[in-house]
Parts: C-alpha cells; structure tokens; sequence
C-alpha cells in the first residue's frame, strides 16, 4: 500500500512532468509511467528534493538541509505538522506522516554532505559584519545574549543530534527565521531558547549577526560536532539540560 509521502512524491513529480510536457509541447507523463518507479526512500523524498535540492545552494524561503543533524531535522518536521512552525506547503508534506517515518526521512538528509556553495556577496557594511563576528564569537553580555557559538559549536556546523549548523545559509533566510521567532510563527518547545535571544537583540544586530553568517565559508568536509558542554547557556527544550554519562 503506498505510504502518504509515496503519494505526495508521486502528486508533486506528475505536477512537474505535466509542467514540463506544456513547455516542450509534448505528451505529458502518465499516472501509469510513474507507477513504475522504484519503490525507494530516495524516490520518496524527491518531494523534499524538488525545493531542498540535492546539490543545495539555499535561498530566502528553502535552507539548506542536507548534513544537519538527524535529531534536529525530526524536530523541525514534527514542529512543521503540529504547527509550532508554519509553512502550508511543509504542513501538507507532513501532517499525516508518522514519527517513524519522519526519523527515517531526518536521517536520510543527515547523510548527504554536498559541498557547500561560495557565500554570496551581501550588503553587509565592515562595521555591521564585525558586530556580527562578536554577537558569534563572544555574544553580548550586557544584552543577555550567548554567542553563537557556545549552542551552535565552535565551528557552526552544529552539534548532534539537535543543534542546527548556521553556515551555508543566505542572509535573507536567516533574518526570515528571526523575523519568524519574533513574530511567533516559528517556536520550538519550551523553554524556546531562539525566541528569548531574537526578543533581546535589536533590529540592527539581527542584520549585523546574519550579515556575518551569511558571509562565512565552509569547509567541504564541514560536520556537526559530535558534543558540547553543557548545560547551554539558556535552556533550551530541545537540548537535554545535563550531559548524559
């Protein structure tokens, strides 16, 4: 019996053939010739795939994906389908998948490693980009704001299983998800640690810290990091309060 996903995969590639065949003025595909392909998970996530391509290079609305860890990616599914995030096409891809499947799905991008792309020139200024590097590197005690680095990893690659990496992603997304946490369209569970730091920082380092993110490269043989001291410096409902023996 075909899995929800199998026929959301399905849906979107004869929404794409039929696209295409328009173009080309030719036969568009049939529901029969996709009936053929194989039954695997890389065919079933081509859903994912047709916005969060394979080789990625992120843009304002479809961050990069591939390499982040597995827990982190399941969160972000799961917060998607129980509407703590909201983006109705991500809502629809989800809402009737079960854990199993989307651990499976998480653990499937955490895997891929593509290079990542060169950073895109931005408008970032020296001054704004140097307010960014110290929010990262040193975060902004007076404000109450950790850096960066002390929940995200030294490097920014993120940490397993449940820490995003920040590097490889477009300025305009990253100041969309702070837009998002401070408007209350995107949270996590509680205590929902993102949101107090973006209630904290001002609209001017919003800009400086992911101006400076926006513009650091990373390595191709950039990973998660495999732990962290904890506890963090704000809890964080995602991340267990004490390491684990």
């Amino acid at each position: 019996m075909p899995t929800t996903l199998s026929k959301v995969c399905a849906a979107a590639l004869l929404a794409c053939g039929l696209a295409a065949a328009t173009r080309a003025g030719a036969a568009p595909a049939t529901p029969a010739a996709l009936k053929a392909l194989p039954d695997t998970l890389e065919q079933r996530v081509a859903a994912c795939t047709a916005c969060h391509a394979a080789k990625e290079r992120s843009d304002a609305y479809f961050p990069r994906i591939a390499g982040k860890p597995a827990g982190y990616l399941y969160n972000q599914l799961v917060n998607f389908r129980e509407g703590r995030r909201k983006y109705p096409m991500m809502t629809y891809m989800v809402d009737h998948l079960p854990d199993a499947y989307l651990r499976e799905i998480a653990q499937y991008f955490s895997e891929l490693h593509p290079p990542y792309p060169a950073p895109a020139p931005n408008a970032a200024t020296p001054a704004m980009l140097e307010r960014g590097r110290v929010l990262a590197q040193q975060g902004d005690p007076a404000l109450k704001v950790p850096a960066c680095m002390a929940c995200h990893g030294q490097q920014l690659t993120g940490v397993a299983p449940a820490i995003p990496g920040l590097l490889g992603l477009p300025r305009d997304y990253i100041n969309a998800q702070f837009g998002a946490w401070r408007n209350k369209m995107r949270r996590a569970h509680a205590p929902d640690c993102m949101a107090e730091i973006t209630a904290r920082l001002p609209d001017a380092d919003v800009a400086a810290v992911s101006g400076w993110l926006a513009s650091q490269p990373a390595d191709a043989d950039a990973r998660p990091a495999a732990s962290i001291a904890l506890p963090l410096p704000l809890a964080c409902g995602s991340v267990p309060a004490e390491a684990k023996p």
